[in-house]
Order: C-alpha cells, then structure tokens, then sequence
C-alpha cells in the first residue's frame, strides 16, 4: 500500500487501480520501455512509485490525444530523465489542459480509487475549491471528477493552506487567466484570423491556418505556464528575500 511518500511501496496491482488501468496494460507499457522498471523487494515482488504513476498518467493522456506509440516514445525520450513525479504530473496537467474533455463522472468510492486515500469532507471541500470535483447535486449521486488536476488536487491536500485561502487564490487565477484569454482571442482574431479570411482563396493560406489553428492553443498554454512560474518565482523571492 501507498504511505504517502515517493518511496516505491505500490504493487503492480495497486499501480494500475489508481491510475484506471489493468495490469495488462501496465505490464504492456513496461516491455516497450514506456515505464522505468520497478523496485524489487522481498520475495522478488516489484514495487513502483509515484513517478511510475504519474508517467503511466501522462502516456494515458497522451494516447487519448491520438498518439501513437511510437509517437508517445519520441515525446517520453525528449523528457529530462531527471522529472520528478511533480513535474511529470504537471506536465500531464498541461497535456490534459487542451483535451475535448478530461473530466469523468464516478461514485465516491471510485474517486478514492483514483486517489489512492480515503477523503474525508473537509478534503472533497478542498477538491470543490480547487475546481478538481464538481459535487453531486443529490445523495449518492457521481462526482464529476477532472483527472488532469486530480493528482495535484490530492497532493495539495496535505500542504497547511486554509480553505479560504484556496478560494481566493482560485478566484484571482481565473479572473487573470480570462482577461488573457481574451486579450489572446482578440489579437488572434485581428492578426491572424481577419487577414486569413481576405486569403482564404490560397490553399497555402488554408494549409498554414489549419495548421496553426491545431498547435496555437498548447502553445500558447505551455506560454502562460512557463511566464507565471517565473514571475511567481520572482515575485515570491523578492517578497520573502530578507535584506
């Protein structure tokens, strides 16, 4: 069983129940070489971790993005060997972030599956805030879960931040990001979209907006990500660095 920390204490069928999987599956990923091989303990049992399964995460992702296998291989290989299970959870998140639909309705003892531990209401309240789970409108109901956030919205749950905080940094993320969203909409729109229906006639034109239309919402996300976590580090240092 899990204990909470990185160490490699899941087995093979603890690993594919959290992350939604069988364990054929995981065992077909490890051949290809798509997951590191496990820790083998006593008895020659083979234990895996929360790298295992944020890495088994973000090939799940990325097939329900279309790629092949072999795709999927190529985009691992360019990874840094040295990502942590965080980052490979937010690299996922960011994958995820440009998905049709990520979300998915399960019961509650399902959503505890997924999340590897028991949530008491106070941790549901959590997830709610964080905009992981939507409630279930009435008694026994599905929760509607984000599994692109689930992750990180359970790993959040131990740091020592107040509900009311959440809510309020929750609340200044989404009125900032739609301002950008908007401001982004507007300058693709006079820029790129405008001009594209005067040379609409040019099948080149067609080809580079088709093609442009189909890459500019990751890059644009993975933009973003990359300006807020350094401003925030700056911001952050400058706020916390003692004279």
């Amino acid at each position: 069983m899990a204990t909470g920390t990185d160490e490699p204490t899941l087995t093979v069928d603890e690993l594919a129940a959290r992350a939604g999987v069988t364990v054929r599956t995981v065992r077909f990923y490890s051949t290809r070489g798509l997951l590191p091989p496990p820790v083998i303990g006593p008895r020659r049992v083979g234990h895996y971790g929360a790298d295992h399964l944020s890495r088994l995460a973000l090939i799940e992702e990325l097939q329900h993005q279309g790629m092949t296998l072999a795709a999927i291989e190529r985009y691992l290989e360019q990874l840094p060997p040295d990502l942590s299970a965080h980052d490979l959870a937010i690299h996922r998140a960011l994958v995820a972030s440009w998905a049709p639909d990520t979300a998915e309705d399960m019961t509650r003892a399902e959503l505890e599956k997924r999340a590897g531990r028991a949530l008491a209401e106070p941790d549901v309240d959590r997830l709610a805030a964080m905009g992981v789970l939507v409630r279930p409108e009435g008694d026994g109901g599905t929760y509607r879960v984000d599994l692109g956030l689930l992750r990180l919205g359970v790993e959040l749950l131990d740091v020592p931040i107040a509900h009311e905080t959440i809510l309020a940094a929750r609340t200044v993320l989404l009125e900032h990001t739609r301002s950008a969203a908007q401001e982004m909409t507007r300058l693709f729109r006079d820029e790129v979209w405008n001009p594209y229906r005067d040379g609409e006639g040019d099948p080149e034109h067609v080809a580079a907006m088709k093609s442009l239309s189909a890459h500019m919402q990751p890059i644009v996300v993975q933009a973003l990500v990359t300006a807020f976590q350094r401003s925030l580090k700056e911001e952050l240092r400058a706020a916390f660095t003692t004279e």
